[in-house]
């Protein structure tokens, strides 16, 4: 034993026998004779014993080891008043400094470790729990507080060393050959995820300097809601490491950000778990955009954005997200179990009585979230030629539910994920999955442009728009400006874009506000370009063919479900447009029982179904736009409308403007429309420069009307602005003008026997008017949008008639058809039609054309005097009179015009 004691270093004790009390000899073993080094000294002793010449017996190590306790141990703690001074470069003097009391020591410690901890935050090196506790930690008794910062750095480290820093970016990206899903999941990244998440919603600011997610969790908090909204780009700009982990692994990423909000919701509403047990994160802005058709298996368990238009949905369902189970036996309560996606969760056997079951679910103490899957398809502008398009089912739970509806064209960011479908592996064999779309964040494209999105600048540009007084003739010159001329129809989409108001008084009568527009004429007169251009501006717009459309197409379909069985209404193209346009292109060739089925909607604007047991009624309140070709190709202006287009009375009463589109043989014009199509050409290639040519001006000046174009983006947002916050009222409306009107246009259209003059002409002119009332931002309806529905209303009814009868009635009307026309407008067109008639005289007179063409100026001042035009010298010097080649002799009074 005291060999062994002896060979470890531990003083033996003294053998039995021998007299402790007895005075203890010097030992003379191992005596250092020489100076000693620090190195060979004994512990517990220095180089005082040296300096003060004592002394000192050091015991050789090699032999029986050191010796830390013995008799001689109070020596070491003796006071030695020689080295009890100060070093002679501190410069302090020994009699300035007292002695600190415990209390203020404590002090100065607590304000140095404030000072250390500050420091730490500023620089960035330093994290709770890392080196000092938290102020709050004092107030914890030492053990406390010691377990409290084990457990943290525990936790935060994976028991790494106490004097290693806490991961930062450089090792948290470091994943150590885990995979992405591996590293988020375990303990120490996910604690780290979860701090700088955490450090992220607290401490983000705008260039403002304001606290961004800080004032979303405020207004998130207000609206009692439970989603939180964040921008990836943001994120990524912060938090690369984070933006990197989150489409990799964002099941486990999203759960994490999920705790953090939690967190910091409750850090500053303490309460807010009472109205919101659950805190979801919202991923918004994903950068990149997968198509449906283009998702493949390297997508699955990836977070994903795409979009479509939602074509179904299901009922809201009850999930169950936490169950409990009841034993039958034993009663016991058996839970909680999480349920998944994918895997019915059952427990095997019973802790209690260790039976088998069988087990009923505890309806009382599961928990159930709800639940919702809806069908996306593919935008019909964006499915390639001769395919069909592609479906997705997205499931939506939480907060989501009933987000939209049947006909939204939404935006879906979620997981995309695969899911066991008996039905699919019966058909295609085992190894089969079906795939799904777990959504995290869904936006509308109707809320893109919706006017609560609309920012202060953009309000104060519609606003300043809306002075000008000229803003309606702007409008109309803006419509589809790469199309060249049709005036009339470039109004009509423009008064059919605001729309009138819809009444509805009492919820017994209702009176529809969209405007119904049909256009027909001759081929090649940019007819599907017009329809083309509203789907591209309009809100919520629905394009499809006459003959590509069905009865069922256009309304609603009943169908059996593929899977349960059971009856489903699909809607139609017309329900799918609710509050939007729908465009019907070729609408003369749809079949007589199929047209016939859109009459409801377009008056009533509902759609009533009474099909395998279901009866309802669907909501179709949207404007019709369609296109038509007339009888044989061409318009034959020799036979009235109806005669040359083969439609029925019923169906072209409910249409609110008839727009006819005449390819009239005009050599100016002609020239005129040859250059802008060629220039337009031109400034769309690729690789055209951009400087502007001699070319462009000319065109630039040739375009019919002169007034500043509105651009497109303005022109949307003016439309939406006026849409939903402009409701004029007719107070101010003049009545007799309408019903003298009305009268007169009953009467010409009984001698004409063209199309029947109805009541529901007179709610067209009352719509209109509100609709140009909505161009000018004003609430209520003047006499000049009066006088303008009347215009509107006479040029669709007139352009209708024969030849000779459009004459007389634009003669007898023309107070009405001069309104707010450019006066240079209506003497170059008097000016055409007498070139006409003299072209009209030579070619039956001398079977030719002529060079030139001479008009006398007497002849032309007539005609300018019956619309009460009496000088004309304004006109001789504008630009319109000079690019359609006309020249004026002053001295032979003639107007000469070469062709």
């Amino acid at each position: 034993m005291a060999e062994s004691s002896s060979s470890a270093g531990i003083p033996s004790s003294p053998p039995r026998g021998s007299d402790r009390n007895a005075p203890e000899s010097p030992r003379t073993e191992g005596l250092v004779t020489s100076s000693p080094t620090r190195a060979d000294l004994a512990p517990f002793e220095d180089e005082t014993d040296i300096i003060l010449g004592n002394d000192v017996q050091v015991e050789d190590e090699g032999e029986d080891g050191e010796e830390l306790f013995g008799d001689a141990m109070e020596r070491d703690y003796r006071a030695i008043p020689e080295l009890d001074v100060y070093e002679v470069d501190r410069d302090v003097e020994e009699e300035d400094l007292e002695e600190l009391s415990p209390g203020a020591r404590a002090e100065a410690e607590r304000a140095m470790r404030k000072r250390d901890r500050d420091e730490g935050m500023v620089s960035g090196r330093m994290r709770r729990g890392l080196l000092y506790d938290d102020d709050e930690d004092d107030d914890l008794e030492p053990s406390a507080a010691r377990k409290k910062r084990l457990a943290e750095r525990a936790a935060e480290r994976d028991y790494g060393d106490d004097d290693e820093m806490i991961e930062s970016i450089e090792n948290l990206e470091d994943m150590k050959g885990h995979s992405v899903r591996e590293w988020v999941s375990l303990a120490a990244p996910r604690l780290e995820i979860k701090n700088r998440f955490k450090q992220f919603l607290k401490t983000f600011v705008d260039e403002q300097g304001k606290s961004v997610y800080r004032e979303k969790i405020q207004q998130m908090c207000q609206a009692n809601k439970q989603s939180l909204v964040i921008d990836y780009n943001i994120l990524a700009n912060e938090h690369q490491v984070l933006a990197f982990f989150l489409p990799e692994a964002p099941a486990e990423m999203l759960k994490i950000f999920d705790e953090a909000a939690k967190e910091v919701v409750l850090s500053m509403f303490s309460m807010y778990d009472r109205i919101a047990k659950e805190i979801h994160v919202r991923i918004s802005e994903l950068p990149l955009m997968e198509e449906l058709r283009s998702l493949r298996q390297l997508h699955l368990n990836q977070l994903i954005r795409t979009n479509g238009v939602v074509v179904s949905s299901t009922g809201i369902l009850p999930q169950l997200s936490m169950v409990k189970y009841d034993c039958s036996k034993c009663n016991f309560i058996l839970g909680p179990f999480f349920q998944g996606q994918n895997i019915e969760v059952k427990p095997g056997s019973c802790p209690e009585c260790q039976s088998r079951g069988p087990f009923e679910i505890n309806m009382e103490e599961t928990v159930y979230q709800n639940y919702q899957k809806i069908k996306i398809q593919e935008s019909p502008s964006k499915v390639a030629a001769g395919r069909l398009p592609r479906a997705k089912d997205v499931i939506m739970l939480s907060d989501l539910v009933d987000s939209c509806k049947p006909g939204d064209e939404i935006e879906v960011t979620g997981i995309y994920r695969n899911n066991y479908d008996g039905s699919l592996n019966t058909s295609n064999g085992f190894p089969v999955f079906a795939t799904v779309i777990e959504s995290n964040y869904i936006t509308k494209q109707d809320d893109k442009m919706a006017v609560s999105n609309l920012t202060d600048e953009d309000v104060r540009d519609i606003m300043k728009l809306s002075k000008d007084e000229n803003v309606s003739e702007r409008i109309v010159a803006s419509m589809a400006p790469s199309i060249y001329g049709h005036d009339d129809i470039k109004r009509a989409l423009a008064l059919c874009l605001f729309g009138g108001v819809a009444k509805d008084p009492g919820g017994k009568h209702k009176l529809r506000g969209d405007i119904n527009v049909l256009a027909c004429g001759d081929p090649g007169t940019a007819k599907s370009q017009f329809l083309k251009y509203i789907e591209k501006t309009a809100q919520r717009p629905v394009f499809t063919t006459g003959q590509g459309a069905s009865a069922v197409g256009l309304t609603a379909y009943v169908q059996r479900h593929p899977v349960t069985r059971e009856w489903t209404l699909e809607a139609g193209a017309l329900v799918l447009a609710d509050r939007g346009v729908c465009l019907i292109d070729e609408f003369d060739k749809m079949n007589d029982a199929d047209r016939t089925s859109i009459h409801e909607a377009m008056e009533q604007q509902s759609i009533s179904i009474s099909k395998a047991g279901i009866v309802t009624s669907l909501q179709a309140r949207c404007s019709i736009i369609a296109a038509a070709n007339p009888i044989g190709g061409r318009y034959d202006p020799s036979l009235t409308f109806a005669e040359n287009v083969d439609l029925s009375e019923p169906i072209l009463s409910r249409f609110d403007i008839l727009c006819v589109v005449r390819d009239t043989i005009d050599s100016v014009q002609d020239e005129m429309l040859a250059r802008f199509v060629v220039n337009s050409h031109v400034k769309h290639h690729p690789n055209r420069d951009e400087e502007a040519t001699d070319e462009d001006e000319i065109i630039t000046s040739t375009l019919p009307s002169s007034v500043e174009l509105i651009p497109q983006d303005l022109l949307k947002k003016y439309i939406i602005y006026a849409r939903d916050k402009i409701h004029p009222k007719l107070h101010h409306m003049d009545q007799e003008k309408v019903a003298s009107m009305f009268a007169d246009l009953r009467r010409e259209s009984m001698i004409t026997g063209s199309i029947p003059i109805t009541v529901r002409h007179i709610e067209s002119m009352i719509r209109m008017a509100e609709a140009h009332a909505k161009m000018h931002l004003r609430e209520y309806v003047r006499e000049d949008d009066v006088n303008m529905a009347i215009r509107v209303m006479l040029e669709s009814f007139i352009d209708t008639q024969k030849y000779s009868v459009m004459r007389n009635m634009r003669k007898s009307f023309s107070q009405y058809l001069a309104f707010r026309r450019d006066n240079n407008e209506l003497l170059l067109f008097i000016l055409k039609q007498l070139v006409r008639d003299q072209i009209m005289f030579y070619r039956s007179r001398y079977r030719s054309e002529p060079e030139i063409i001479e008009i006398q100026e007497e002849e032309f001042s007539d005609r300018a005097r019956q619309i009460n035009i009496h000088s004309l010298s304004t006109f001789y010097e504008s630009e319109l009179f000079q690019n359609n080649r006309f020249v004026y002799d002053k001295k032979r009074k003639a107007i000469v015009q070469t062709m």
